[in-house]
């Protein structure tokens, strides 16, 4: 059986918040329905699809394969659930990719170990908000023992692909479809547009990363395939592990990107016991990565995501500790905004710092209100008593900054840049000190105070 591209959750220190998760019904019957994936449209319409989250035990002795999902046209207010008719109720749901109210595509696999058409692939598209589906490239990812269906993104509702692993004997491309009319219509990449695969290697089902026209999936050799022109042409690149999906001991990630160029990668290694965790960043949309200073992860959640287009990352936890943390400077610190004792938080998705939800797991009552929890307020932290009241300024800043610290005597600052390198630390002492950066380059830096365990992260811009 081919593995499955997981993430995995787990972030501490001491804050306020003032944002917060507003718990909502998804409207399954069922108990214990997790959200492996949730897909934001607009600020009213998401899509999200769902798995069995039931504990293993006697009543329950195997996972079941759900083909559900739930759907909110009202912002959260209300969600309505569906059941997703893809001819076979033992195929794997691999994703979901929605464009409006009305029309989504998900991707379906065989993943029948031992049968003779394990691999093979199914394209289901819906334009009545999931009552029908019907299939699309019926004569895609039909090679039985070779073809592999990873999943499937529409950029728009036109313009899409379906991707798959290498199919043929020896380095057979990566099995890759676009549609530019919606699915009516798809036509096969040809291998001048693709970079030839490695021995073996081979794509997860999963869902992909995407930002505008660009989209990047993993392998099991450790790279990122990207298009930059909606599945156009691609290009590959090496991240620093040897495989995006391995069981421990050997190495293992997840990556996410703000924008087309920055991201981050978080690197498991180490053993089940004693996992490692690595954190890198790129600028360069995963050409090449920078590990953070000193390189260990230093949060203790692991369900990461950003906020689109900033440095702000929300990190979520299903096993100890639960919760959420936020980190603010592009993942080198991280602020803890739930205390012990929180709610399983899963998968999360952002459309702004105000607009967001993460996973939580039905209670059987589809007129509930538990399955999934919307985010209340502006995400961020409130520093207000727990850190000490520092001011830094003027900002946007030329050469010096001034930094004020009238309820300390001393402090601790570290500046980084965007891309988590620690640019600067310095000392303080007395309520005033003057910093000189003039020899910064242009751009923007988080400037970190901390002083009696008390912190606060300010963003300055530099000109």
């Amino acid at each position: 059986m081919k593995k499955l591209l997981l993430t995995f959750s787990l972030i501490a220190l001491n804050s306020t918040i003032n944002a917060q998760w507003t718990s909502q019904g998804t409207g399954f019957a069922a108990a214990s329905r997790g959200l492996n994936q949730i897909s934001i449209v607009d600020a009213t319409t998401v899509w999200a699809l769902a798995y069995d989250g039931a504990p293993i035990d006697a009543s329950h002795p195997t996972t079941l394969n759900i083909q559900e999902f739930t759907r909110t046209t009202d912002g959260g207010t209300s969600w309505a659930t569906g059941t997703i008719d893809v001819g076979n109720t033992v195929w794997e749901l691999n994703n979901i990719s929605p464009v409006s109210a009305t029309t989504a595509w998900v991707s379906a696999i065989n993943n029948i170990t031992g049968d003779p058409e394990n691999g093979v692939g199914y394209i289901y598209k819906t334009t009545d908000g999931g009552s029908t589906w019907n299939q699309q490239l019926a004569s895609g990812f039909q090679t039985a023992g070779s073809s592999f269906l990873n999943g499937v993104y529409f950029f728009n509702a036109n313009v899409g692909i379906a991707y798959g692993d290498p199919i043929g004997s020896g380095l057979g491309e990566f099995e890759i479809y676009r549609t530019t009319d919606g699915g009516a219509n798809w036509t096969q990449l040809t291998a001048a547009a693709l970079p030839n695969p490695l021995n073996g290697e081979y794509g997860y089902n999963s869902t992909p990363t995407a930002v505008g026209n660009t989209l990047w999936f993993p392998t099991n050799k450790g790279r990122l395939y990207r298009t930059n022109d909606a599945g156009v042409t691609w290009t590959v690149a090496q991240a620093p592990l040897t495989d995006f999906g391995a069981a421990l001991p050997a190495n293992s990630g997840n990556v996410h990107f703000s924008d087309i160029n920055n991201g981050y990668l978080l690197k498991t290694s180490g053993t089940v016991a004693t996992p490692v965790y690595t954190y890198y960043t790129t600028t360069n949309g995963g050409t090449t990565w920078t590990p953070t200073s000193g390189s260990p992860f230093t949060g203790t959640r692991q369900i990461l995501n950003y906020i689109p287009g900033t440095t702000t990352i929300v990190a979520t936890s299903q096993a100890a500790p639960v919760g959420t943390s936020v980190s603010a400077n592009n993942g080198v610190t991280w602020t803890d905004l739930e205390p012990a004792g929180t709610e399983q938080r899963g998968t999360s998705a952002f459309l702004n710092a105000t607009t967001g939800w993460c996973a939580g797991f039905s209670d059987g009552d589809p007129l509930g209100s538990a399955g999934i929890f919307k985010l209340s307020g502006t995400l961020g932290v409130d520093n207000s008593g727990t850190v000490a009241k520092f001011k830094v300024y003027p900002n946007p800043a030329t050469s010096v900054v001034t930094i004020s610290t009238p309820d300390v005597d001393t402090a601790n600052l570290s500046v980084t840049d965007l891309s988590g390198k620690v640019v600067m630390t310095k000392s303080l002492n007395g309520i005033e000190n003057t910093i000189d950066i003039s020899t910064l380059s242009t751009g923007a830096y988080f400037f970190e105070l901390s002083s009696n365990n008390k912190k606060e992260v300010v963003k300055i811009l530099k000109n």
